[in-house]
């Protein structure tokens, strides 16, 4: 029985080697969360901001105004849609199968908000300096002549239009409609809420402290909703009383909704700055010779602002911050008991309308990516999908069908449908394995009707020669039919059924082809040491932890005693590396070794290991710790030659001698590597003082000096001291040596 246990030993260290090898080689690329899903694009494909994706609701254009902006839209009983436009400034009447036509044409800029009554008629408001029109369908195809000229308003045959309320404010903002058929007009630059009754008779609602009221809603008992601009505060208005709900972190409130539970829900946006700012909303420029010219830091014919600034600045029309997208937008939840929290934010986008679809969902228009997401609650939501226009402006019910939205650059009607899409599909980011690799097996989580797909090249536009899609079978061993290449990207199609395609995740796995370690530079410096780095805790050898791909230069002090080497070096696998280090001195032929095994990227050891004479040092890496040894490589590079002398150098043949009159003083230095570079002598304890050389030339390793001439009749020292001196000389490493010889 013992053969058989010494052979399960055995093998269980095979398994166990083999499974660290396969860790080591094989790369994965996974992607599931929304920020890594984010990157690639979808087509009638929903991306799940916990990570996943999912059909989303079918999404079709309805109609293309020629206007630029939608602001707002409203439909009747029958389905049909009404959009308030800007640029140009006009009313489009929209059946659901998409045949547009304009029924009124104002003399302002553009066309701000839009409601329809139980009855059909129409009330759109106008900016700047507007008036609130009443719009309904004529009695006969004769014409208003009987009517005052204010208000005969440039309305179609089809359509009468009058001034039903003149505000006398500079903007109106917003219009809602209650159930008696009050109308509620905000407005600026006054802060007031207007109510006109079905009677017309019109009076102040309601005043702010705020200088503009942007948005309104009703709640389930009458209550109206507001939400102002300059404090981001949100009012609950009775008659007679106002009561503000919540003051927002954010500058203006920019969208209200009410769900069937009393819940309110709020988007803000802008920053909060001191003093009374007024609301930053761009209006197109009518023409070319307006006497607005586009303020510099704004889309050029969207953002206006006076050639010559006014001492109270005024603000531009429609619903886009002249910030841009700078602090971003986020929606509040306000609970039937007052109390507030926050639902979601985002750093990117802009809230410009809220609504409700037909599962309960609230539903986000913004911009300026033009994207439609559906909060689900706290921080969870759904990018649903983005429209074919800058901005996701308004939303209107459409009975069971849907959901109707707006969007401006370019002024487009869509269809947001209840049921998913039939199929969608995803394309992912673009991969780089910035090695030429060869792919293997994909694994998928998911569920439903799901076909994957994948490509590769080798440039990093897949328009530019890539494999085509191949399909990867799920069904048998997944692996991607792909050619080897350093680029790739897969690809989902998800079909409707029952279960409803979701994707969880998707990995392929690859291996990088290996090569070698590459090195930059191999530095050598004389009199330096480097001090080691501590390792992190549980880093035990060679193998452990990932080496960092731009090094740090190690801490160093200085150390005549030392020399220091320094390399860099990278690998494009990310292998872990090992380091040998070698020395071969002038006109030798072996490489000697210094130190193995190093992990550091630097080494110091004492000149003295090495007798005077010149150096070279080599370094080799190695990624052996990263693979077998039969796939491992290796690379070296050689530093620059450079010079030890550890000797100093010697005084020889010093003699002393009188000359008619005068002391002569000669000596020899030597040495017996480096050139004699510099002699200097002292007397009596002196200043240090340059000695000539024989011939006036130092250089050599070898040389005669001489003091220069002294009257024999002076007082002096002990020979002893007479003679004392100092000769330096200058290493080939630039460290400067002296001696002082007695």
């Amino acid at each position: 029985m013992e053969f058989p246990r010494k052979l399960w030993l055995t093998f269980s260290v095979f398994l166990l080697a083999t499974n660290v090898l396969h860790a080591e080689g094989t790369h994965t690329w996974e992607q599931s969360k929304f920020d890594d899903l984010s990157k690639g694009t979808p087509k009638g494909v929903a991306i799940r901001s916990t990570g996943g994706l999912e059909l989303a609701p079918a999404f079709k254009p309805v109609s293309t105004t020629p206007s630029t902006y939608i602001w707002s839209i409203a439909t009747d009983s029958s389905g049909v849609i009404y959009a308030a436009t800007g640029g140009p400034a006009r009313v489009y009447r929209i059946t659901p199968n998409g045949q547009s036509t304009a029924i009124f044409e104002p003399q302002e800029l553009q066309v701000q908000s839009i409601v329809v009554d139980k009855k059909g008629v129409i009330y759109a408001a106008t900016n700047p300096d507007g008036k609130v029109y009443r719009l309904e369908r004529r009695a006969n195809s004769t014409t208003d002549i009987a009517k005052p000229a204010a208000e005969q308003n440039h309305s179609t045959s089809e359509f009468s239009a009058s001034v039903y309320f003149d505000p006398k404010t500079k903007y109106i903002w917003d219009l809602v409609l209650d159930a008696t058929g009050n109308l509620y007009v905000a407005t600026g630059d006054r802060g007031e809420i207007f109510r006109v009754t079905a009677s017309r008779n019109a009076s102040v609602f309601f005043k702010s402290d705020e200088a503009h009221i942007r948005v309104l809603a009703l709640d389930a008992n009458g209550n109206l909703i507001a939400g102002s601009d300059g404090s981001g505060l949100v009012y609950r208005i009775s008659p007679g009383e106002g009561f503000v709900l919540y003051s927002a972190p954010k500058k203006e409130i920019t969208a209200l909704a009410i769900d069937k539970a009393g819940n309110i829900y709020a988007s803000a946006g802008g920053e909060k700055r001191g003093g009374g700012t007024p609301p930053s909303f761009p209006v197109p420029a009518p023409n070319p010779a307006s006497a607005f010219a586009a303020t510099p830091q704004q889309q050029p014919g969207i953002i206006v602002s006076s050639a010559t600034p006014a001492p109270n600045p005024q603000p531009a029309l429609g619903p886009f911050p002249a910030s841009g997208s700078v602090g971003g937008s986020e929606i509040y939840r306000i609970a039937p008991d007052g109390s507030p929290s926050r639902l979601w934010a985002s750093r990117d986008d802009l809230v410009y309308a809220l609504a409700f679809d037909k599962r309960g969902r609230l539903l986000v228009g913004t911009g300026n990516r033009g994207h439609i997401f559906a909060i689900i609650g706290e921080d969870n939501y759904i990018d649903l999908l983005k429209a074919s226009a800058t901005q996701v402006t308004s939303f209107a019910d459409t009975g069971d069908s849907g959901i109707y939205a707006s969007t401006s650059n370019l002024g487009k009607v869509f269809l947001l449908g209840a049921a998913p899409e039939a199929e969608g599909s995803y394309e992912s980011d673009i991969f780089d394995a910035r090695i030429f690799s060869r792919w293997g097996r994909a694994e998928f989580r998911g569920a439903g009707n799901v076909e994957l797909l994948a490509r590769s090249g080798n440039v990093d536009n897949p328009d530019r020669n890539w494999s085509p899609w191949k399909r990867v079978d799920l069904r048998k061993d997944a692996e991607v039919p792909v050619p080897p290449a350093r680029f790739a990207q897969w690809k989902a199609v998800l079909h409707a059924g029952d279960p409803a395609p979701r994707v969880d995740s998707v990995t392929l796995n690859y291996l990088p082809k290996n090569v070698a370690p590459d090195f930059d530079d191999v530095m050598v410096s004389v009199g330096l040491r480097y001090q080691s780095i501590p390792k992190p805790v549980g880093d035990t050898g060679p193998g452990a932890g990932n080496q960092p791909r731009f090094d740090t230069p190690p801490p160093s002090t200085r150390d005549r005693d030392a020399i220091g080497v320094r390399w860099t070096v990278h690998d494009d696998n990310d292998d872990q590396m090992v380091y040998s280090v070698y020395y071969q001195g002038d006109g030798e032929a072996r490489w000697l070794l210094l130190k193995d095994n190093l992990t550091d990227k630097f080494y110091s050891f004492d000149a003295s290991l090495l007798p005077d004479g010149g150096y070279t040092i080599k370094v080799v890496a190695s990624d052996s710790p990263s693979h077998s040894p039969e796939q491992a490589l290796t690379a070296e590079k050689e530093s620059a030659r450079f010079e030890v002398d550890t000797t100093p150098p010697q005084i020889q043949n010093l003699t002393a001698g009188v000359d008619g009159g005068k002391i002569h003083v000669n000596f020899r230095a030597a040495d017996n590597f480096s050139s004699i570079k510099r002699a200097e002598y002292s007397v009596d304890a002196g200043d240090w003082q340059f000695v000539e050389p024989v011939g006036q030339l130092l250089g050599r390793q070898d040389r005669s000096l001489r003091f220069p001439d002294c009257a024999a009749g002076r007082p002096r020292s002990s020979g002893r001291e007479a003679a004392n001196f100092r000769r330096s000389r200058r290493r080939a490493c630039g460290r400067r040596e002296s001696l002082r010889p007695l």
